[in-house]
């Protein structure tokens, strides 16, 4: 299975992530790309929400885009997500299209943050799927936030840049249950545990705030994206009754089994 990772010359965070992984040399230099073994590592000139070209200019079997998270808050965070869109492409990507997606991928990738970041002073977490580029292979994000000072910290480019390799060579396609998710915030409170202590794989995360723009050929477009799924985990108190009551008519309809997520 061959794996791209990609960054961009705009993001400070990726720059950083990049340098970390040519440091020891291992990487072969091709000239367009680095090399080493399945991995090969591309530099872009766009904003990785915008890079619409990733499967027409490059070839692999999965994506990586290392790159920055922005947030208000300022936290330090060391997250990974799926991207893809509820609603508007506001930020890249298309309207109510989503990536496809490796689940078993995002669950080795968040233990293994969770392993190396362990004492680090940032937050391992889970973010809910958002923005561009869209394709149809599997794409996942890993990323370091919140500002300038930690998208530029080598402590944490290092820590990312280690996740990303160690995680490509332990990579099997696991046989984890796989389940959508819905409901919960931004930051996925009620599945990061899910993630990190169960035999469960993630797909695509709906948080609360998304719920509205749910319907029927969406949930069988996330359900497409992940090649299938076993069943879908709702957020119980991270929703609203009528988003339950929603959520639970649409399933029934579609036929597909859920859980909540305390019973996990």
């Amino acid at each position: 299975m061959e794996f791209a990772i990609i960054v961009s010359t705009k993001d400070l965070a990726g720059m950083n992530i990049r340098q970390r992984l040519l440091k020891d040399g291992s990487f072969n230099d091709k000239g367009d790309h680095f090399e080493l073994e399945n991995i090969r590592l591309y530099t872009i000139d766009k904003e990785t929400i915008h890079y619409e070209e990733l499967e027409e200019e490059i070839k692999a079997d999965q994506y990586i885009f290392a790159t920055r998270h922005q947030s208000s808050s300022k936290e330090k965070t060391l997250s990974v997500h799926f991207p893809g869109n509820y609603r508007e492409n506001a930020y890249g990507g298309k309207e109510r299209e989503v990536c496809g997606v490796s689940p078993s991928l995002l669950k080795q990738a968040l233990l293994n943050l969770n392993e190396l970041g362990d004492g680090s002073g940032y937050k391992v977490t889970l973010e809910s799927t958002h923005h561009g580029p869209y394709a149809k292979k599997p794409v996942m994000f890993i990323e370091i936030g919140s500002g300038e000072e930690e998208w530029q910290d080598e402590k944490a480019g290092k820590i990312i840049a280690e996740v990303i390799l160690k995680t490509i060579r332990e990579f099997k396609d696991k046989q984890f249950e796989k389940a959508l998710a819905f409901g919960g915030n931004h930051y996925c409170s009620g599945f990061n545990k899910i993630e990190l202590e169960s035999g469960i794989a993630l797909s695509h995360i709906c948080p609360k705030h998304h719920i509205d723009s749910i319907d029927e050929e969406m949930v069988l477009k996330l359900i497409a994206a992940s090649d299938g799924i076993d069943y879908a985990l709702l957020d119980w108190k991270g929703m609203s009754a009528e988003h339950r009551e929603k959520m639970i008519r649409i399933l029934g309809e579609l036929k597909v089994s859920w859980k909540k997520t305390k019973n996990i």
